[in-house]
């Protein structure tokens, strides 16, 4: 539709692994000062720093031609200085998937603590199989786990604190989240040499049965929805939050809206690719782009919508119970790398490595995770 609209443009798609993009592609293409026209990006903080460059477009007034400011659930994660910078393609929780067949064999039910879920962990264990499908290659994979933890233990706010200062990784709460980590890695809830394994090793782990639970984000869906990937476990997956550490506590749960996509500010010297731009926006974020997206990739919108509106384009039982566990959050957050440093981000992830290695335990992670914190705070000043 874009090319249709704009004589003589071509868009030319470059796959790139969203690791690689993130942290060394767009990096170097930023660093050269020449960004692709239209770019793969996580509005906070790549955005932020991006932006304030002066190397992406500013999209505000775009927004307001076309009337779509105010259709988005969090513009947030792109919004630096009052202007936007770049739109979230959707949006994701991070939850537990579990087979429910093996569930229902076992005389086993959705947990309403993290003590009723290390019991359900125990069981399976005790069966012979892997309580928690998990891979550690990359870190933002166990950092998931690790995130949705602390955040019940020190509270959903404190990882916003840690960049002004307000807040310290070596909080005893935070410390606390980690350790218990820490302490499920050591009781064998993970496979052995998680560290070697690669992100769709994960999804393998449950396929085949070895493994029976596993944190992932709800973008995971897809694959237990395809035939062709999940196999005998079609139908067969179920979904639910982290529960919280005492029953009736709030129901913390990591809900983000930001990755998405940004356009290089050389764009706005050159009348044909801003309309090329403009048409791109346009025919891109509408109810039926995420409601597609939502239908054949499990992701949910980042653009407002009802829940009747939502369940209508999915009967899958997997979404349902997605679905049902986005209705079910009292508080959410954003992850925690959209609200620190790239530095602190790196040693946090060199840090759960350590941590799931056994070479350091949490407390003196935190600590170098801290003195991260305060370099990349002290550099900002």
């Amino acid at each position: 539709k874009t090319e249709e609209a704009v004589p003589g443009l071509k868009i030319k798609l470059d796959a790139v692994d969203s690791e690689v993009n993130r942290k060394e592609k767009l990096r170097g293409e930023m660093a050269a000062g020449k960004p692709p026209e239209v770019f793969d990006v996580f509005g906070s903080p790549d955005a932020g720093v991006y932006s304030k460059e002066g190397l992406m477009l500013d999209l505000t007034p775009i927004l307001d031609e076309l009337g779509i400011k105010d259709k988005f659930t969090t513009l947030d994660p792109f919004t630096h200085d009052g202007k936007i910078y770049g739109l979230p393609i959707g949006g994701s929780i991070e939850g537990i998937f579990y087979n429910k067949d093996y569930f229902t064999q076992k005389g086993l039910s959705v947990p309403k603590t993290l003590a009723e879920l290390e019991q359900i962990a125990e069981t399976i264990k005790a069966d012979g199989k892997i309580p928690f499908a998990q891979s550690s290659k990359d870190a933002w994979i166990p950092l998931m786990t690790t995130n949705n933890l602390w955040s019940y233990y020190a509270g959903a706010e404190v990882t916003y604190g840690f960049k002004t200062g307000e807040t310290k990784w070596t909080d005893p709460k935070v410390v606390e989240g980690v350790k218990k980590h820490q302490e499920w890695v050591e009781k064998g809830y993970f496979k052995k040499g998680e560290l070697g394994f690669e992100y769709a090793d994960m999804r393998n782990q449950m396929i085949t049965g070895e493994a029976v639970m596993m944190m992932d984000g709800s973008w995971a869906n897809s694959v237990f929805r395809d035939p062709a990937q999940a196999g005998d476990l079609v139908n067969k997956v179920g979904y639910f939050n982290l529960p919280p550490v005492n029953e009736g506590d709030p129901v913390i749960v990591m809900q983000d809206a930001n990755n998405g996509y940004g356009f290089s500010a050389a764009v706005a010297e050159d009348p044909r690719k801003l309309q090329a731009v403009k048409e791109f926006i346009k025919n891109m974020w509408t109810d039926e782009m995420q409601l597609r997206g939502l239908k054949e990739d499990g992701v949910l919108p980042a653009m407002k919508m009802d829940l009747a509106t939502m369940n209508s384009t999915s009967d899958d039982p997997l979404m349902q119970d997605i679905f049902k566990g986005v209705s079910e959050i009292n508080k959410s957050f954003p992850a925690f790398d959209a609200l620190v440093q790239a530095d602190v981000n790196t040693a946090l992830s060199m840090g759960i490595q350590q941590v799931i290695g056994g070479e350091l335990d949490a407390e003196k992670m935190l600590e170098n995770v801290q003195a991260a914190q305060e370099a990349a705070n002290a550099s900002e000043e």
